[in-house]
């Protein structure tokens, strides 16, 4: 038995609560991982409302947690290149919000010593959704992306894994978080009313591709400044980009995961020395409940992450 966060019903944040579940041996391919830390993520709340249950259902009680940092426990059959007692990171099918999680280990990588267990837990959904959504989008350098909700938690990932390439990146986000974009190479403006003037100013050259993170409604305007919806990508209004004809992607979709280049990706700027994963708050597993709830509230400046 392993001690968990689980939701037995769609509802609010106080539907969460403590469980004990029983975890079955690592299958083959499968790793066990006694998990120290757990990345919190806007569709941890969105399937525990019950938004998303005609795209992604689940069973009750369901146990959320889509990233983890952690110990290898235990190793299934052809699991190759992981050991008992390797510190690791990786990303997971929900399931996360537990003391030991299963993982399959093509979704893990190896957490270098000087990578804190929140600071790991705070890249594999970020990192992949990144490398996902750039490669979605088909922006090559040298060309002009915005980026809605820019500070958060993929969005701080994507403006260095963009700058890395060569990619000019503008950002909106409110004006408390302008300095934190600047010092991630990205050209901060402010949302809100006037918006498109702000971008044009910021971007005279126009925007070549629009990826939304922010899912407030900024479908319309984003086809406007890209000049196309097939140049926009949303990860985070289904709804909008169905009534809109912008294109969608969220993981679960059929689109090909990029966990092992996303993974190299972050690893290669943390051993530079110029990865940056500032952490929005860190809470005990047991505070759930409000993690999810800031969360939810949004305005987030990185990553909320609970610690096991």
């Amino acid at each position: 038995m392993t001690k968990a966060i689980a939701f037995p019903e769609f509802g609010g944040a106080d539907v969460l609560r403590p469980i004990d579940i029983e975890l079955p041996a690592p299958g083959p391919g499968q790793v066990r991982v006694a998990v120290r830390a757990v990345g919190v993520n806007p569709l941890d709340h969105k399937l525990r409302t019950g938004e998303l249950a005609g795209f992604f259902p689940v069973s009750f009680p369901y146990v959320p947690g889509f990233e983890v940092s952690g110990v290898v426990e235990a190793v299934g059959a052809e699991v190759r290149g992981f050991a008992p007692g390797d510190a690791v990171f990786g990303a997971l099918m929900g399931g996360g919000y537990a003391e030991r999680a299963l993982v399959d280990a093509a979704m893990l990588a190896h957490k270098p010593a000087t990578l804190g267990w929140a600071e790991a837990a705070a890249i594999p959904t970020a990192a992949e959704t990144s490398e996902r959504a750039l490669a979605v989008l088909g922006v090559r350098p040298g060309e002009t992306l915005l980026v809605h909700g820019a500070a958060g938690g993929v969005g701080t990932v994507l403006l260095q894994f963009a700058r890395a390439r060569g990619i000019t990146v503008v950002g909106t986000a409110s004006e408390s978080n302008h300095d934190h974009l600047r010092g991630l190479g990205a050209i901060p403006v402010t949302y809100g009313e006037g918006l498109a003037e702000r971008v044009r100013a910021a971007a005279p050259g126009g925007v070549d591709r629009v990826l939304d993170a922010a899912g407030r409604g900024v479908l319309p305007l984003s086809i406007e400044l890209a000049g196309g919806a097939d140049r926009v990508l949303t990860i985070a209004d289904i709804q909008g980009a169905q009534e809109h004809g912008v294109r969608f992607t969220g993981g679960a979709e059929g689109v090909e995961p990029h966990y092992t280049s996303a993974f190299a990706a972050a690893l290669a700027l943390h051993e530079a020395g110029t990865l940056r994963l500032p952490l929005h708050r860190v809470f005990p597993l047991a505070e759930a409940a409000e993690a999810q709830r800031v969360s939810e509230g949004g305005h987030l400046r990185g990553k909320i992450v609970l610690t096991v």
